[in-house]
């Protein structure tokens, strides 16, 4: 009873809350995008800018330019130099459809038929980036000369009355041609559909290709069901990779185009190192950057993926 009737011994009393450390380093990851983003900056938005002011100055070098809000120039520039926008989108959409069509197989064997000579290949499809874009194309002159091999096989063949009949060459000559220009955009830009499409490709699980064999689907029923699919991610991130740069390229129609096969980048490199005319060539180069924007968002949209490598 003594021991009932004890009174509770009194409670310790409770300790303190401690407050949660404080989180050190939180804010690493912003300083690590620090550079990043100084760099972008000054090396992009800041170019922007001087270039968007550019475009809507008038006046001359020996006056001095000045920023009057003038929005005629982008009128003026897309009625002036249509025709060359309109030749730069072909001549970059042909070339990315060749480079689809000889670089997907080319991933494809990359990636599931290569084995062992699996590096060796990829070396050969870097193997261009060893050396200088001005001599990779200026070897498609030596490649493409008048009666050189490639013009006479492509005689004996009767390509060249096809490609001359569809305004692609004239006569027998190759040279200073849109086919020639469409060559040399399609050789340097290869590789930038080659590689997404090998790391698409190669991400894929090889079980699927052996459940739709376990399911009696075809070699193309697989391919057009499973593998294809699994790898628009590559092609979509191909073809902008392509696309875009050649849309702007100027270096293939300069050596192996003529005056009837100038590129829009051909027409804003002359005005700005040859007319100094820099207010239309900053607008041109607006136009041109908008219109590759729209395309390539109206692309991704309709493509169906947003996974791009």
């Amino acid at each position: 009873m003594a021991t009932l009737t004890e009174a509770p011994p009194p409670l310790s009393p409770t300790a303190p809350e401690e407050k949660p450390p404080r989180r050190r380093g939180r804010f690493t990851p912003y300083w690590l995008l620090l550079p990043g983003i100084l760099w972008l900056l000054v090396f992009f938005a800041l170019p922007m800018i001087y270039q968007a002011s550019t475009s809507v100055q008038t006046g001359s070098l020996e006056t001095g330019y000045k920023v009057t809000w003038h929005f005629a120039t982008y009128w003026d520039a897309l009625a002036d130099y249509w025709p060359q926008f309109l030749r730069s989108i072909l001549y970059a959409g042909a070339a990315t459809i060749l480079c689809l069509v000889l670089g997907y197989p080319l991933a494809y064997l990359i990636a599931f038929r290569a084995g062992r000579w699996r590096n060796l290949i990829m070396v050969l499809v870097i193997a261009p980036f060893f050396t200088s874009f001005l001599i990779r194309t200026l070897a498609w002159k030596t490649i493409l000369a008048d009666g050189g091999p490639v013009v006479g096989a492509l005689n004996s063949l009767h390509v060249l009355d096809v490609t001359s009949w569809l305004g692609w060459t004239t006569g027998d000559r190759v040279l200073a041609t849109p086919l020639a220009v469409v060559c040399g955009l399609t050789y340097n830009f290869l590789p930038f559909m080659i590689l997404p499409l090998y790391t698409s490709l190669e991400r894929i699980d090889g079980r699927l290709h052996e459940a739709a064999g376990d399911l009696y689907a075809k070699p193309v029923t697989t391919f057009r069901k499973v593998t294809f699919p699994l790898s628009m991610p590559g092609v979509v991130s191909g073809t902008l990779l392509t696309f875009i740069p050649a849309a702007g390229d100027y270096v293939n129609a300069e050596l192996l185009g003529s005056t009837d096969t100038r590129m829009i980048g051909n027409v804003i490199q002359t005005q700005f190192l040859r007319i100094l005319d820099y207010p239309t060539a900053a607008a041109l180069s607006f136009i041109l950057m908008a219109a590759i924007l729209l395309m390539v968002t109206f692309y991704i949209r309709k493509s169906g993926t947003e996974d791009l490598v």
